[in-house]
């Protein structure tokens, strides 16, 4: 029987080598978690309090199961944000131009985040096996929420056009976000051992924005959200998909404590490793496409390899370097958890 034990993913977020590789996912896809319990209780998510409950019974009992020692769990910002759905629904951006800015209701988004989600985290709370905590929070970064609301072309065209406006909605979004985060600290900071946000600032061969409007506009919002953080005790992850070294330094010194996402196709996880692993954590391991891929002899060498050239370096989890959704293949996953655990000595 697996006993799961939060502190080693603590450690790791902390840049501390753990007693016992953790298994991170940013995201596991229900679907995945209901072929693997053989059990459908995605929907129960929609329910009353009883439901949620039982929701989070079955999806805790997936990561204990499957030998994680936290649950990932956010809810996001952007979808409470009134005509959102610009960043990924396609929709036309709702905010245009300084009248639309002027007009939206920032002051009303907290409200409605807690009035939407705060019975989900409660309901987390009130199930999670002993030795868990959880590691996530209020998803969406600074960057999302903002082409959430605007798009991004529209972005970068208001850039050149009003960058008063292009700076207004940085620091808008940001202050938004740090009301949420402060009382989600307050509320739930109890749940999670370490917090986090995605915020995909990247793609695959450079930032998508110039490397200094990130440093100017997005980076000190960052900053603010992870002060707070700090404050509660909590060390911060951030998911940011994408080549982001150019701007690596710049998160370091904002205070990230570990970093998640890998892409072989930019740089393979122990370069990540290599050039960073003296100052933060870092959390990830196999491209999702090779977990999709590659047969289990192909992906036993892979991970094997990984994690030799990653112990001895800091903290760090073990997991695909993006996320589970529902495209990959169940053996695919299977294999990669059964791999990892059988090489840190805990599957029989």
């Amino acid at each position: 029987m697996f006993t799961p034990d939060y502190t080693n993913l603590e450690k790791s977020a902390r840049n501390i080598e753990a007693p016992r590789m953790p298994l991170y996912e940013h995201i596991i896809c229900d679907e995945m978690m209901e072929a693997v319990l053989d059990k459908k209780f995605a929907d129960l998510i929609h329910g009353d309090f009883e439901d949620k409950k039982e929701y989070f019974r079955n999806y805790c009992e997936f990561f204990k199961r499957m030998g994680y020692d936290t649950v990932s769990f956010e809810q996001c910002i952007g979808p409470v944000m009134p005509g959102s759905g610009a960043l990924g629904g396609h929709k036309e951006g709702v905010i245009q131009t300084r009248e639309d800015f002027d007009k939206y209701p920032w002051a009303e988004i907290p409200g409605w985040y807690f009035e939407r989600y705060a019975e989900d985290f409660r309901a987390l709370a009130a199930v999670i096996p002993e030795g868990m905590k959880a590691i996530g929070g209020p998803g969406n970064g600074i960057f999302e929420c903002v082409q959430d609301v605007v798009g991004y072309m529209n972005l970068c065209y208001i850039s050149a056009d009003d960058p008063d406006l292009y700076a207004a909605l940085f620091a808008k979004v940001g202050e938004t976000n740090l009301a949420i985060w402060e009382r989600f600290l307050e509320e739930f900071g109890d749940l999670y051992c370490v917090c986090r946000f995605g915020d995909d600032l990247g793609y695959k061969s450079n930032t998508l924005l110039p490397h200094t409007d990130i440093i100017d506009n997005i980076i000190p919002q960052y900053r603010r959200i992870i002060e707070a953080v700090h404050r509660h005790g909590k060390p911060f992850l951030l998911h940011s998909c994408g080549c982001i070294f150019d701007i690596m330094e710049e998160l370091i010194a904002a205070g990230i404590d570990a970093k998640h996402s890998n892409e072989d196709q930019i740089a393979r996880f122990p370069v990540w490793v290599e050039k960073y692993g003296d100052r933060i954590g870092n959390f990830g391991g196999i491209d999702t496409d090779a977990v999709c891929r590659l047969s289990e002899p192909e992906m036993r060498e892979y991970i094997t390899d990984v994690v030799r050239q990653c112990r001895g370096h800091g903290g760090f989890a073990f997991g695909s370097g993006n996320s589970i959704p529902d495209y990959v293949p169940v053996e695919g996953y299977l294999n990669m958890n059964r791999i990892a655990r059988e090489i840190r000595g805990d599957y029989k």
